[in-house]
């Protein structure tokens, strides 16, 4: 071939990639404009009763605590006939406090089991069970004076959140176009958000005692029973797990908003056979797997630095600091709300700009941005008694950290476990996932008392290495997984993971096989490319 006639081939090729370039943007203006009312339903009312449960558990306990540590005293007296002792009462509430995080635990070890069974909708549907389940015990354990029976309603809702954590960003994953896969799994995010609010706003004064904060429970359970129902399955569980070519064929139709959707089956096939007749992985076998060691240990650290970043020990300063600030203490509860308020905004602001920036930079600067204002933190809190308006700047520190942790961290995660493997290795993953998340939990509750008692206004320093070191890892390891399948996020680790990558020609062939513009109008842009 002569230099010219090599000069053409490329110019060729660059209007081939030019064209596929317009065939995507106009593939993504279609989705956005047929997919997003179903996506949305799907999305809002799975996450109604499965994060959002666990983001208000995470809040509604405190404000009714002294209320609980009456009943618990009051019981006991009932029926032993003495006072309970100072230490056992600690110890219970110690217990009904720990004892969700337990249950997290549990949930999340059952979870693989139960997707493979029953499929990523029906595991929603029949956790909701539990959420009910809990719900009564803790209704008639108030009712019949037993501590114990809001015990165990506590480690039943835990089950629930365990199970909801992992079920429900695999099957947003799983349902949603690459184009909008990211935003869509923030909505995980925004409702455990905004489920931290709701406990915040009716753990008021006001409020406290006079709605019972186990309706939240009972609504959103029976919402998303009432209505998850009439939403599809995950197709690729349909096709690649159940067979059911049919059914996968009309959840993509729904999902998509158009009939045609060979391509999305051709692609979910090709995924099939590259897996061969592998079934779906255990624990076990995801361990041992060199092809997937490198996301297994970059979701292992995205997931401690989840729950060891320190924004769970944000919450035991923040009444402190704002009443050195001079706050009344009445008013404390009402200022706190600011504190969901950020959170909220926070997420809906990165589930609006996470498909344009990408989960890699939001996620670094989320925990560089951490670090940075834990650092000041330390010194204003050091600080505190030299001047009268430190501590405002301490409280203006605590809401960029709280800012700072849902703007990437406090919801990417969840979605590079369901992006970063295949079909096979899923469930075992988000199972893996789930584990580290509650026992890092566990130990952010067991350790960090002794960490503040030791370390007083220093603590935060703890975070701040746990955060940098994450970001570092990060930015060295992990890709950018936006707008990409599957299949392209597993060979951006085939490198690392020292995997034979596709050959060059594989690619040149897909370059090759883009159709350009034909007298001025794109022919067929949905059998171009697959949105999924």
């Amino acid at each position: 071939m002569s230099s010219v006639e090599f000069s053409g081939y490329w110019s060729a090729l660059e209007i081939d990639s030019l064209t596929c370039d317009c065939n995507r943007f106009i593939l993504v203006c279609s989705i956005t404009t047929c997919v997003l009312p179903c996506l949305l339903g799907a999305a809002f009312f799975g996450s109604l009763g499965s994060s959002f449960i666990y983001g208000y558990n995470l809040s509604v306990v405190n404000a009714p605590a002294l209320y609980i540590k009456a009943f618990y005293n009051t019981t006991w007296t009932e029926r032993y006939g003495q006072p309970l002792a100072v230490e056992t009462s600690t110890l219970l509430w110690s217990v009904t406090v720990s004892v969700f995080s337990i249950g997290g635990l549990l949930g999340a070890l059952s979870v693989s089991i139960i997707l493979r069974v029953l499929g990523r909708k029906g595991t929603l549907l029949v956790n909701n069970g539990f959420a009910l389940l809990a719900t009564l015990l803790l209704t008639l354990g108030e009712r019949a004076k037993s501590f114990e029976m809001l015990i165990i309603g506590r480690l039943v809702i835990g089950v629930n959140a365990g199970i909801a954590l992992s079920a429900l960003p695999m099957y947003l994953g799983e349902i949603t176009p690459r184009h909008v896969r990211g935003s869509i799994g923030q909505f995980n995010s925004i409702l455990i958000c905004l489920g931290v609010f709701t406990g915040q706003v009716l753990g008021l004064p006001e409020l406290l005692g006079q709605v019972s904060y186990l309706w939240c429970y009972l609504y959103s359970s029976m919402l998303q029973l009432c209505v998850l129902p009439f939403f599809p399955e995950s197709p690729r569980y349909l096709l690649i797990e159940r067979r059911d070519e049919a059914g996968a064929e009309k959840a993509f139709q729904r999902f998509l908003g158009k009939k045609d959707v060979s391509q999305e089956l051709e692609e979910v096939h090709a995924e099939a056979q590259t897996q061969g007749n592998q079934q779906t992985a255990s624990m076990l076998q995801l361990l041992r797997s060199p092809a997937v060691r490198w996301q297994l240990i970059t979701i292992i650290i995205s997931m401690a630095c989840y729950q060891l970043c320190g924004l769970n020990a944000i919450w035991y300063y923040t009444n402190g600091i704002l009443q050195e600030a001079g706050f009344a203490e009445n008013l404390l509860p009402y200022i706190t709300l600011s504190t969901g308020g950020i959170e909220t905004l926070a997420a809906i602001i990165s589930g609006l700009v996470i498909e344009r920036i990408g989960r890699k930079p939001l996620l670094i600067f989320g925990f560089s941005a951490m670090a940075v204002f834990f650092s000041l933190l330390t010194v204003f809190l050091n600080l505190q008694d030299t001047v009268s308006w430190m501590p405002y700047l301490s409280y203006i520190c605590i809401l960029a950290v709280i800012a700072s942790f849902c703007s990437g961290p406090g919801g990417i995660p969840f979605i590079l476990t369901g992006e970063l493997f295949e079909q096979s290795y899923r469930p075992a993953a988000f199972m893996i996932a789930g584990i580290v998340n509650w026992l890092s939990n566990f130990a952010v509750g067991l350790l960090f008392p002794f960490i503040q008692e030791k370390l007083q206004s220093f603590t935060f320093l703890v975070f701040v290495v746990v955060c940098v070191l994450g970001s570092i890892y990060l930015y060295v390891v992990l890709p950018e997984t936006k707008n990409k399948t599957f299949m392209d996020i597993s060979q951006s680790f085939a490198k690392i993971n020292k995997i034979p990558a596709p050959p060059i020609e594989h690619e040149m062939e897909q370059v090759l096989s883009c159709k350009p513009f034909i007298n001025g109008k794109v022919q067929d842009v949905a059998k171009m490319e697959s949105s999924f």
